[in-house]
This record gives structure tokens, sequence and C-alpha cells, in this order.
């Protein structure tokens, strides 16, 4: 990673920081980012579990248990937030049964640029756990695993304990953290174990220049009008 993009990097991170920071503290406007959490944490419990058993088919054990493992910490993460939601009477939103394809879901896509703008250059057919390729699902998962710790951490942290929920929450959180190291440490020896340290680095940085780019992009979003979240 070059200096620009380390500057970038730190810019776009501290602004998300705040942002995610404010919006979990504020009793208002935590009850739809936890939604969004528990949401994102439960649609990708199918995809980890299909790449796992992607992965015994073609012979790699070792992954594909590292893979049931995270695809089981991402279900027990989507319930630590679905039992804050249902401790605070919001109802947790059930992605089975959301509408695909809709003209509001591509609003909200053009509106919330992150994951196209990171997955820039990729169609939804190659990002399918049965085509993806091996080392852009480990090298991508690799730098979203490991930021998650770093942000899941700072808003654990800024959680207020003046109430029995809130200090659930927050060990949770924390226990979420944990797991998300671990996510990035198996992710990077998969990646070890398959080329060289230089490859690795080379692969690294180049989706850590992705990440930038799509924060940047996010950072701008937000001075725009707010987009609907999950509602409770």
């Amino acid at each position: 990673m070059n200096f620009l993009t380390y500057v970038m990097h730190l810019a776009g991170s501290g602004v998300v920081a705040y942002y995610s920071a404010a919006q979990i503290r504020d009793s208002k406007t935590r009850p739809n980012f936890l939604a969004g959490f528990e949401l994102a944490e439960s649609v990708s419990v199918p995809f980890l579990q299909a790449l796992s058993d992607r992965a015994a088919a073609e012979g790699d054990t070792w992954l594909a248990q590292k893979l049931v493992k995270h695809a089981a910490d991402e279900k027990r993460h989507a319930q630590i937030f679905a039992h804050s939601l249902k401790q605070i009477n919001k109802t947790v939103v059930d992605f089975k049964n959301l509408p695909k394809n809709t003209e509001e879901n591509k609003s909200k896509e053009r509106r919330i640029p992150f994951f196209g703008i990171y997955y820039k250059g990729y169609s939804q057919e190659q990002l399918k756990p049965a085509t993806i390729g091996w080392d852009t699902f480990m090298a991508s998962t690799y730098i979203l695993e490991l930021d998650a710790s770093k942000d899941f951490a700072r808003m654990a942290n800024v959680l207020p304990e003046d109430n029995p929920t809130t200090r659930k929450l927050k060990l949770g959180m924390l226990n979420i953290v944990k797991d998300e190291t671990g996510h990035a440490g198996y992710l990077y020896e998969a990646m070890m174990r398959r080329m060289s340290t230089t490859q690795v680095q080379k692969l690294v940085d180049e989706w850590r220049i992705r990440k930038v780019n799509a924060l940047m992009a996010f950072t701008g979003n937000l001075l725009q009008p707010k987009y609907n979240t999950p509602q409770g």
C-alpha cells in the first residue's frame, strides 16, 4: 500500500468510525443499525456453507472446516443482534422474504455504492459460491474481516453501560471482535497455503485499494439524503 492509499484509508476509516459510533450510541438510530448488522450476518451464512461444501468437494478439508466454523460464527453474530433487537421490542428482518430485484432495491444499490465499487469489474455470477475465485474470496473477505474486527471494537466501546441490554450487547460485540480477528487470520493463512508471500501481499494491497475507493464513495454517500434502513 502506497502512502496516498494509506492516508485515504485512514481518512475514510475515520469518517466511517465516527458515523458508526454515533449511530450505535444513539438509542434512536441503534435499532436500524443493529437490524442492518443482523441482516448482513444472516445472509453470509448460506454463502459460507456453500463455499465449505465446494472446498470439501475439491479435497481441501482444512479450508472446508474453517468455513464451517466461519458460517457458525456468523449465525451466532446474527443471533446476538437479533436478541438485542428483541430486547427493545424491534422485529428482525427475514432476509429470505425480502423482495429481489425490485425498483426499490435497485435504487438503494445505487445510493449505497460500497460493495458495487469494492467488487467493481465482477459480475453477480462471478461472485457466487460455485464460481468465485478462491483468491478473490480470500483476499476480499480478509480485508473486510480485518477491518470489521476494529470497527466492532470501536462501536462496542461507545455503547452506554447504564442498562443491562446495552451492557449485554457490548459484551456480545466484543466476542464478535475475537471471531472477526480469527476469520482474518485463517483467510490470510489460506492465502499463504496457496501462494508466495509476495503474491499474497500484492493481492492484499489490491483489495485494500478497492476498500479505500469504496470507503471514499460511502463517505460521500453520507453527505447525501439518508436512504431507508430496515425498520423494526
